[in-house]
């Protein structure tokens, strides 16, 4: 299982998700991050971002700026613009 798709079958598992494994699968399969259990180009680039880069990535298309006008916050997996 790759590590991006690990992470999210564990975050699913903590919000009480049943069938986690299978629900992140699907997710990252209909998100091009995955094509059944293999990384895809944009996979391999979204993983290799990290957790911190992948939020900071999702605020700014969100939100607007680039990622780098953004801080993690580790406690909740979000990120905050920079003030």
């Amino acid at each position: 299982m790759p590590p991006i798709a690990e992470r999210l079958k564990r975050q699913l598992a903590a919000k009480g998700e049943k069938n986690a494994e299978s629900k992140a699968y699907a997710f990252l399969n209909k998100a091009g991050v995955l094509k059944g259990s293999k990384l895809t180009p944009k996979g391999e680039k979204r993983q290799a971002m990290g957790a911190a880069g992948r939020a900071k990535d999702r605020a700014a298309k969100e939100y607007g700026g680039t990622p780098a006008g953004y801080e993690y916050d580790k406690l909740n997996n979000k990120a905050e613009r920079k003030w």
